[in-house]
């Protein structure tokens, strides 16, 4: 059974930065395609940044070059690193995987994953 835990959430100022960390279990991270996403309360849960298994790279528009996606083989763990946080990128954000392959422009889809992690919250204010 795969599982998922983020870790990393937090309060920051607006222009600062985060890393949120997913620990993968069940599983290797080197088996997964992975992505981050985010949701506000009574919102859908939009996808900011994937990286499938062959190591491709996909972000959200509203994020390119702020956030970057990264995996840890040797221990396992999903990252994202925030720069430059605004706070329209205040949310939940989620972690989420798949054990197969997908094509970059379906990495920020969220019904093609089946493994969610519980959240941690992200709020940029001054």
């Amino acid at each position: 059974q795969v599982q998922l835990v983020e870790s990393g959430g937090g309060s920051v100022q607006p222009r600062g930065s985060l890393r949120l960390s997913c620990a993968v279990s069940g599983t290797s991270v080197r088996t997964l395609s992975a992505a981050w996403f985010r949701q506000l309360p009574g919102k859908e849960r939009i996808g900011v940044a994937g990286m499938n298994i062959e190591g491709t790279e996909f972000y959200a528009h509203a994020v390119q070059g702020r956030f970057f996606i990264s995996k840890d083989t040797a221990k396992d763990l999903l990252y994202l690193q925030m720069n430059n946080l605004k706070p329209e990128d205040t949310a939940t954000y989620y972690c989420a995987a798949i054990s197969s392959p997908l094509d970059w422009v379906r990495l920020l889809d969220a019904g093609n994953y089946n493994y969610w992690g519980q959240g941690t919250q992200v709020i940029v204010s001054s």
